[in-house]
């Protein structure tokens, strides 16, 4: 459980973040995490890469007391998240609960909500214990065509004190279609040495969402996400990586994106996923 608290806290990421372990068992663990500028969309919401971050690593804590020491190493196979409503401001705790431990799959159910009780999101998190087995190659990424256009938000990313603070940087930026770069940092660094799986699942998260303002472009909309859906192939390289969005269909204000995060060097898909986004421009008002 040490080594568990360790990880959760001690990690580059999770301490930027500000991480809380404040128990830590094979059926339930529950963390808290204090309100920081730094973790916030600029606006005093809370960035959804954080709220994903926070159930990925409540998920995976608890599966791995379960599945014990000798399961390792570990990545968290799939994730859901359901976004009920933003913490602004706030502080928020993550509460997972072990739903099922097989083998080698563990599977926990994770609540965030704020301080006070206030529903922020659930989470379903599914965690693959390799027992020492050697990975099998990622899958050949998918990539897109290589257009660089940054439109007219791209340049706007770094503006979002969590894009700052991941490095985040925009490609392209167009036609419902978006490429967003994540630098190797030791900031975003996991305890195993690798990017860890709540940077990854934050630029998954940004990468639909861009994808959405891509075809939107400027306004003084209402924009937040209420899904996000991410299988994760390996645990992630110590690589950059870079994220590639697209909105495969749009329904008034609701966009479904789909998007691949690579491993730039190898050209390897290390996650892939789905980002329901909302943009609520004036003509979806009335």
């Amino acid at each position: 459980m040490d080594e568990i608290r360790s990880w959760l806290e001690a990690s580059p990421y999770g301490a930027g973040l500000g991480v809380e372990a404040r128990a830590v068992s094979e059926q339930r663990v529950h963390l808290a995490l204090p309100f920081q500028h730094s973790n916030s969309n600029g606006d005093k919401a809370l960035h959804g890469g954080v709220v994903a971050s926070m159930i990925d690593l409540a998920g995976q804590a608890v599966a791995r007391a379960a599945l014990g020491a000798e399961s390792a190493p570990w990545h968290t196979a799939a994730i859901q998240v359901a976004y009920l409503a933003a913490a602004l401001g706030e502080a928020i705790e993550a509460e997972a609960t072990l739903l099922r431990r097989g083998k080698e799959l563990a599977f926990a159910s994770v609540s965030v909500r704020t301080e006070d009780g206030k529903p922020v999101a659930q989470g379903l998190v599914s965690v693959r214990g390799r027992f020492a087995a050697a990975l099998s190659p990622p899958p050949e990424a998918l990539g897109d065509d290589g257009a660089e256009d940054l439109g007219p938000m791209g340049p706007f990313l770094q503006r979002v004190p969590f894009h700052g603070k991941l490095g985040l940087s925009a490609e392209h930026m167009a036609g419902g279609r978006s490429r967003i770069v994540m630098p190797w940092c030791e900031s975003n660094a996991d305890a195993a040495g690798g990017v860890h799986e709540g940077a990854l699942l934050a630029l998954l998260d940004t990468t639909g969402a861009m994808a959405a303002w891509a075809e939107t472009g400027l306004g003084r909309f209402k924009a937040s996400t209420p899904g996000i859906q991410a299988r994760i192939f390996a645990p992630p390289p110590r690589a950059e990586l870079v994220g590639y969005g697209r909105v495969l269909y749009r329904d008034r204000e609701l966009f479904f994106c789909e998007v691949e995060i690579v491993d730039r060097e190898h050209h390897r898909a290390i996650a892939r996923g789905t980002v329901n986004y909302r943009i609520v421009t004036p003509e979806h008002t009335r």
